[in-house]
């Protein structure tokens, strides 16, 4: 079997190329890396050049014309401190499944692992996400706030 160590490369169609390449550079922060104006499309570096490359194609461009939902592999500070930032840039933070607005990470005891939703312009759902340390706690059903979760562990008395 071939060992799959992370995201390298995914694409997703978008309606306002200029208007996703300023969200993906000016709110997410990844670096650009290449731009093909004749076939509409860019690549942003993801994680650091050579690392992982995320494809935006004006739509009816796409080789592939699907919505999707892409994680961005983070640290536990920056995946905490991503609602206050978010807000910041005028986009709302998200729980698991679009639920309502959130102040602070949601934790899946299975993993386990902290994130932060959220949505591009397109409506695509974005994501935070990082591995927690110490054990998965299955015992803890479905997704937890990241309070419950340091409660739970004996993180935060």
């Amino acid at each position: 079997m071939i060992s799959i160590t992370g995201l390298y490369e995914s694409h997703l169609t978008v309606s306002d190329l200029d208007r996703s390449i300023d969200f993906y550079r000016d709110v997410v922060g990844l670096e650009l890396a290449h731009t093909i104006p004749d076939r509409h499309v860019v690549f942003f570096w993801v994680g650091g050049r050579e690392r992982s490359m995320l494809g935006l194609w004006s739509i009816h461009r796409s080789p592939i014309n699907t919505r999707m939902h892409v994680a961005f592999q983070t640290t536990l500070d920056q995946v905490v401190r991503s609602p206050q930032y978010l807000r910041s840039k005028g986009i709302t933070p998200r729980g698991f499944g679009g639920k309502p607005e959130i102040d602070e990470p949601v934790v899946f005891p299975w993993m386990p692992a902290a994130s932060v939703y959220f949505n591009d312009p397109d409506g695509y759902s974005l994501e935070y996400i990082s591995i927690l340390p110490g054990a998965a706690r299955p015992d803890i059903p479905g997704v937890t706030s990241w309070t419950e979760w340091q409660r739970s562990t004996g993180i935060l008395t």
